[in-house]
């Protein structure tokens, strides 16, 4: 029975647990000890992602900060948990941690959150359903109104071409009678010519 309860606490529990039953427990080895002290700062950082040191020495019963500080980063070493270290603050920043063993009642819990999150899911492919029709209909306007302005300027082209050939056919004449005027002189021409050279011959 102690050797369950030992089991238990390493999967649900944190080392401030194993310290209030020590008596009726196991002893632990110092590697157990620190096992045991990963998984505590993994269960804080389920709940805080930002840990106050103070917290920590309490809760992992530590003696200062340096081996507080190592015992962090032996745990970023085993790729139980990732984050960094503000000495400035005093404080633990958790951007990852491993998960740890379930209890029953947990599982309500949990099916609550993926419901929730499934409901947000489903919000958000209904906005994007939303944002990808309205494209579509604005896209539709302007072909609509790209196919009107294209008809437009055919329309314009065909009107300035036919007035500006209505207005040619008015102000100038055909060119084949325009040489032919060119090559006959005007009547009258000759005979001016002709008695002016006989006038000449005359004197």
């Amino acid at each position: 029975a102690p050797v369950f309860r030992l089991l238990t606490i390493f999967a649900y529990g944190t080392y401030a647990d194993y310290l209030a039953e020590a008596a009726n427990l196991p002893p632990l080895t110092e590697a157990q000890k620190n096992k045991l002290r990963h998984l505590s700062v993994v269960t804080l950082a389920a709940k805080i992602k930002c840990i106050p040191y103070s917290v920590l020495l309490e809760q992992l019963q530590l003696k200062n900060v340096r081996q507080l500080e190592d015992l962090v980063i032996e745990a970023v070493y085993a790729d139980v948990l990732r984050g960094s270290l503000d000495q400035r603050n005093q404080r633990l920043e958790v951007d990852y941690s491993i998960g740890r063993d379930i209890r029953r009642e947990e599982l309500s819990t949990i099916t609550r959150t993926l419901q929730e999150w499934c409901q947000g899911c489903e919000v958000v492919l209904s906005g994007i359903e939303e944002q990808v029709s309205r494209a579509n209909q604005h896209k539709e306007q302007q072909l609509a109104l790209k196919q009107q302005i294209e008809s437009e300027v055919a329309n314009l082209k065909k009107t300035i071409k036919v007035t500006t050939a209505a207005a040619a056919a008015a102000t100038s004449q055909d060119p084949e009678q325009h040489l032919t005027e060119l090559r006959e002189p005007a009547p009258g021409t000759n005979q001016r010519q002709a008695s002016k050279k006989t006038s000449k011959a005359k004197g």
